[in-house]
């Protein structure tokens, strides 16, 4: 079976298919834009090895984008497209695939800029804002303890234990990292399981590139809702800073490169707050920067086991990148933890914006 009859399993508008090509730079899935002589459209084949019940994405998604098209009919989202057997998914030899509409006049980025991550914190709040009654509970957790922290420690202190290639005897530096912040790793489940902080709809992959923002600056559309769980706010807003806070790249081998951005910590935190400052309890602000440190410790600790496991999870190009990641991510956290104070200070002062 090919791509154009895989295609034309869903329902398309437009008489026939002009063209089908590779399209963006997804490390999970296979992308491809469908042409026909009316529309544009994404079709994708998910990687099944990662998200084994790829009906639960679909769940997932259908319930997500419905509730904000009942509640919000003015906003855009990415928008599965059926089958012609009123399904979303095509299973055939070549994968399993779905489709989406073509999000028109948008664009992605790749490179932060504090006006872009404003601008990311702004439309990633508002995600989250307009699924602020929506309950999570319903989701299925396509990847259980993806959070979970105290679980990535026990798997941290498991492949250290095995060290199956004896290669902790040249990371040190960073198992004294991980093991002297144990104490930090239960507590947002903690938190959640007792109820102090409440469970909200968490995309856990806020990355700028999971964006795509209206070309007149508008708005955007939250894309790549695979990941889309029940969890903590602090997930989301951890990871975006994680991601985005830092004056180098994730896997930068000069640590005198890597450091943690305070100025763009504020431009996202001011476009997070705008719409989510309201609605947050104020456990979640009071925790909102720690999240920043915990989950680039989480990271961190994630690729180091990984380089203690013998990669086995995360692609790398030579032996020692895990590991250099890991190091770029402790850099990371160890200034977030120097600036704590200044970054709860503007979580403090942002949270009350009124909108006008």
């Amino acid at each position: 079976m090919s791509l154009d009859e895989i295609t034309q399993q869903f329902e398309l508008d437009g008489s026939k298919i002009l063209k089908i090509t590779p399209y963006g730079n997804g490390h999970i899935n296979d992308t491809f834009v469908v042409e026909t002589d009316k529309k544009r459209y994404i079709l994708q084949r998910i990687n099944t090895n990662l998200f084994k019940k790829p009906e639960e994405l679909i769940h997932n998604h259908l319930l997500i984008t419905d509730y904000i098209k009942k509640n919000n009919p003015k906003e855009r989202v990415l928008t599965l497209v059926p089958t012609k057997n009123k399904k979303y998914l095509s299973k055939t030899e070549l994968g399993c695939f779905r489709m989406f509409e073509f999000v028109e006049n948008s664009v992605c980025f790749n490179k932060i800029t504090p006006q872009l991550f404003e601008k990311s914190g702004e439309i990633f709040g508002k995600f989250t804002a307009m699924l602020d009654g929506f309950d999570a509970t319903k989701l299925y957790d396509v990847l259980p303890n993806f959070h979970n922290t105290q679980m990535r420690l026990e798997q941290f202190e498991w492949a250290l234990k095995k060290d199956v290639l004896g290669r902790a005897k040249d990371c040190k530096n960073e198992i004294d990292f991980v093991l002297k912040r144990k104490k930090i790793a239960p507590v947002f489940m903690n938190l959640l399981k007792t109820g102090e902080i409440p469970y909200r709809v968490t995309h856990n992959d806020t990355k700028i590139n999971n964006l795509l923002i209206d070309k007149d600056g508008g708005g955007g559309v939250v894309i790549d809702l695979d990941t889309i769980m029940k969890g903590a706010a602090g997930f989301d807003f951890g990871d975006s800073i994680r991601f985005g806070a830092t004056t180098a790249k994730e896997d930068e081998k000069d640590l005198n490169k890597v450091h943690f951005d305070l100025n763009l910590f504020k431009a996202y935190t001011k476009g997070y707050l705008k719409n989510m400052g309201q609605l947050l309890t104020q456990k979640e602000k009071d925790t909102l920067a720690f999240s920043a440190i915990l989950i680039t410790y989480e990271c961190g600790m994630r690729f180091l086991t990984d380089h203690l496991n013998g990669d086995t999870y995360f692609k790398i190009d030579h032996p020692s990148h895990n590991l250099e990641r890991a190091r770029t991510q402790f850099k990371l956290a160890s200034e977030m933890e120097q600036n704590f104070g200044k970054m709860h200070d503007i979580v403090s002062r942002e949270s009350g914006y009124v909108k006008g």
